[in-house]
């Protein structure tokens, strides 16, 4: 059980990051104690991450200190922050499944005699640890002929054999069931109590309630807070992780009402991605999707837009059949998407700004039929002055621009095909306050211009202040729709956390 009253066996003050034209973390503070299970969580674009290879020395962080056991560190890497004692298990088990258990758990520090492998120890060795953590197998069979939360374990078991001070759990439940889940959390709990301080990431607030001692939210790479568990609860922890501010420093939304129905979605859904869900999307309205990490938002956004194909339910684009198979299909039905990773599934990095502004205009008119380099010019400094995207030359690649300016010109590529529906999932993480000021501009005007929108984003407070509706997501189910005078934080959060009947 931990004790905060001595000293912390981390701590780490002031950790900064800087990336071109973004700040992944600014001055955050984290402190661990021995035998405590410390959550720490935030959205994607948080900093979860980021802090954590700056505390491992996988990044070099631009400012601040870590101590650990009251000395100051500066680890240069995993293997160095290892062997200082702060050890790291991956969602993906970094392990080898063609070696046995007792390789794996070995590996790169094997018992020898006479300067050869002893395996007959390493065996022996390796059932005595494991079986320290509850688990009876046979190290000498592959690692494979286990299940992943055995592999979880033997992982585990190898980060604290070479570190033991610190253990950093990053969405070690994720591909678990109950059972598997109850049998790490076990180890866990030995694991504390043998005074080693655990970072536990998830996004699973059920999960952190149940193991957590106390709990640090980071959002927008700062810290929010740092609380214990019994003075929280989960709507509270909703609202540090997507921000809640008074309702009364919103703009009003505009209340016009919406024009024809455009696209309508019914019983539409992926098994194993996103339960069936109606929706009826009309011209001049902004539907917001709002939930937790993993509630299913990315997931609605894709199946709409095709990125995944729906394998049941029927859609109608002004009232006639569609089936929107891909993102080609999409894009022909005037459809324009915005994803959420800009970086992996947006921009192409090495082409220029130009090239990347025109990519999906030309998708549709088929590449057999190029777009006249006059054409392009005019469609590329027509957006470039009308978004106010800043670079040195459209001819540059994209790459370089900064964060902000990346946004924007994947913004200049959906506008430039003149979509009737636009699709943004979190289209202002990331990126500098002037240009998410004018990405919600933005937003609005296309909206007051006739334009249909859907708008997936974790910043929940602005999702108040543009849509006309609200669906709120849980488990990748859509669990309610709040429209008019009922959209505001606190109902969202009360939807979140199921504390109210749902619609």
């Amino acid at each position: 059980m931990m004790n905060t009253t001595s000293a912390p066996v981390l701590h780490a003050a002031g950790i900064s990051k800087f990336f071109p034209g973004s700040i992944a973390l600014d001055d955050v503070e984290l402190t661990l104690y021995s035998g405590e299970v410390h959550a720490l969580l935030g959205e994607n674009g948080a900093g979860k991450s980021t802090l954590i290879k700056c505390l491992t020395g996988a990044y070099r962080r631009d400012a601040g200190m870590i101590r650990l056991d009251g000395q100051e560190i500066d680890p240069r890497g995993p293997l160095d922050s290892q062997s200082l004692g702060i050890g790291t298990v991956y969602q993906e088990v970094n392990l080898l499944p063609n070696l046995t258990v007792a390789d794996n758990l070995f590996l790169g520090w094997q018992p020898t005699r006479h300067g050869l492998l002893d395996r007959k120890t390493m065996v022996r060795r390796a059932g005595e640890i494991l079986s320290g953590f509850g688990l009876e197998i046979d190290p000498s069979l592959l690692l494979s002929a286990y299940p992943i939360a055995i592999q979880q374990v033997v992982a585990i078991a190898r980060a604290v054999e070479q570190s033991g001070k610190v253990l950093i759990l990053d969405e070690p439940t994720a591909s678990l069931d109950r059972d598997e889940i109850d049998l790490l959390f076990s180890v866990v709990r030995q694991l504390t109590a043998r005074g080693i301080a655990v970072v536990f990431i998830t996004h699973f607030l059920d999960q952190v309630f149940e193991i957590a001692d106390r709990v640090t939210v980071l959002r927008n790479g700062r810290l929010v807070g740092t609380r214990q568990m019994d003075d929280v609860t989960q709507s509270d922890i909703v609202e540090m992780m997507l921000g809640r501010h008074l309702e009364t420093h919103l703009r009003r939304r505009d209340r016009s009402a919406p024009g024809k129905s455009l696209l309508k979605l019914k019983n539409f859904g992926k098994r194993g991605m996103i339960e069936p869900f109606d929706l009826d999307l009309h011209e001049g309205e902004v539907v917001g999707l709002a939930g937790l990490l993993g509630s299913g938002r990315t997931e609605t956004v894709k199946v709409i837009f095709g990125v995944t194909a729906a394998d049941q339910g029927n859609a109608e684009l002004r009232g006639k059949p569609v089936k929107m198979a891909n993102p080609r299909e999409s894009i022909a039905m005037r459809f324009g998407m915005c994803p959420e990773d800009r970086k992996t599934d947006g921009i192409v990095g090495d082409l220029s700004v130009r090239e990347n502004i025109i990519l999906s205009l030309q998708a549709r008119q088929g590449w057999h039929r190029p777009l006249t380099r006059t054409k392009i010019n005019e469609i590329v400094d027509h957006y470039v002055k009308a978004l106010d995207i800043r670079l040195a030359s459209p001819d540059m690649p994209i790459r370089l621009l900064s964060g902000g300016n990346q946004q924007k010109a994947l913004l200049a590529r959906a506008l430039a095909t003149e979509p009737e529906l636009l699709i943004l999932d979190e289209p202002t993480r990331g990126i500098d306050v002037g240009a998410h000021a004018e990405i919600i501009e933005l937003i609005e005007h296309l909206r007051a211009h006739g334009m249909a929108l859907v708008v997936a984003s974790s910043e929940m407070a602005e999702l108040v202040t543009y849509s006309n509706r609200i669906i709120v997501l849980r488990d990748r189910h859509h669990v309610r729709e709040l429209e008019g005078d009922a959209i505001n934080t606190g109902a969202i959060v009360r939807a979140i956390t199921q504390q109210e009947a749902l619609a």
